[in-house]
């Protein structure tokens, strides 16, 4: 099954959380976010200048910057539960 980073994505793609990747609070606070294992996230769109980039987990917009997308693997031919 293909993997990508989620900062990989392009307007429109979307893909299912495999792991989160890093240790300490931030990582925490992606879990907390409902960035969790079997969870799908749409990428909607990014920045004028490329970063941050706005995500739909779960219904809900985010917006992460490039370097905390990076921290988050996707399978990419999975649906995901939500």
């Amino acid at each position: 099954m293909p993997v990508k980073k989620l900062s990989e994505l392009l307007p429109g793609e979307h893909g299912v959380v495999e792991r989160v990747t890093g240790v300490g609070p931030f990582r925490q606070r992606l879990l907390e976010m409902g960035l969790t294992r079997g969870v799908r996230v749409d990428m909607e769109k990014t920045a004028p200048l490329g970063d941050p980039t706005e995500y739909v987990v779960k219904g809900c917009h985010i917006s992460l910057r490039r370097s905390e997308a990076d921290m988050i693997v996707l399978n990419i031919d999975s649906e995901g539960t939500d």
